[in-house]
């Protein structure tokens, strides 16, 4: 069984806690998950940010999660991603000092997608995992052809349509759930196996 072990760390508008998913045995990667928008009640326990975490923690990462600035006990106020890029690092450089040099996994949900893609710009992840990236309601940035994009066809939040608009001139592959809509309620179990299905045979 993986533990969860709380931890609070300096970021650059105070301090931010979050949750560390310890896998069994010795950790093969970093997974860094970001919670969808905080002013629609986003936060790190949000099902399908817990879902990615324990996904990543079965593959064998030690996957964090965290509460963006202004967001439960962590300090600062929302500041609609500027602010929430600087959180990402901080929480990856305490992950590199806690557990080491490993290999960085960016992983979001919604807002937290469109801040994942953001950081990554920055962190040059091994891999970027986005389920329901906020495209259309934020300036998502390109990512890299190797991203797994994970979109429902009925999300009413983030269209489909808008996925697809932003994926098209970088010809990037989406896994699209048939029905599901964009908190993946009724299908978390199919999203955990898609990120499985991903990394089989994959180096983390």
């Amino acid at each position: 069984m993986a533990v969860l072990q709380s931890f609070s760390t300096a970021g650059t508008a105070g301090h931010l806690e979050g949750v560390v998913h310890v896998p069994d045995n010795a950790p093969s990667a970093i997974a860094v998950v970001c919670h969808p928008l905080p002013t629609m009640g986003g936060t790190m326990e949000n099902k399908v940010a817990v879902t990615l975490a324990k996904t990543f923690t079965d593959l064998g990462c030690v996957s964090l999660r965290f509460n963006f600035r202004g967001v439960g006990a962590s300090e600062g106020e929302y500041t609609g991603g500027d602010g929430e890029v600087e959180d990402v690092l901080a929480v990856t450089e305490f992950a590199r000092e806690q557990f080491g040099e490993l290999p960085l996994i960016l992983s979001g949900f919604s807002f937290g997608g469109y801040v994942a893609a953001r950081a990554a710009q920055q962190l040059q992840p091994r891999h970027l995992i986005l389920a329901a990236p906020a495209v259309g309601r934020f300036a998502m940035p390109p990512v890299t052809g190797d991203t797994l994009v994970i979109h429902g066809e009925l999300d009413d939040v983030v269209p489909l349509t808008d996925a697809l608009d932003w994926a098209r001139p970088q010809h990037l592959p989406i896994v699209v759930l048939p029905q599901a809509e964009h908190y993946f309620h009724g299908r978390l179990t199919q999203l955990r196996d898609i990120v499985k299905k991903h990394f089989n045979g994959v180096a983390l």
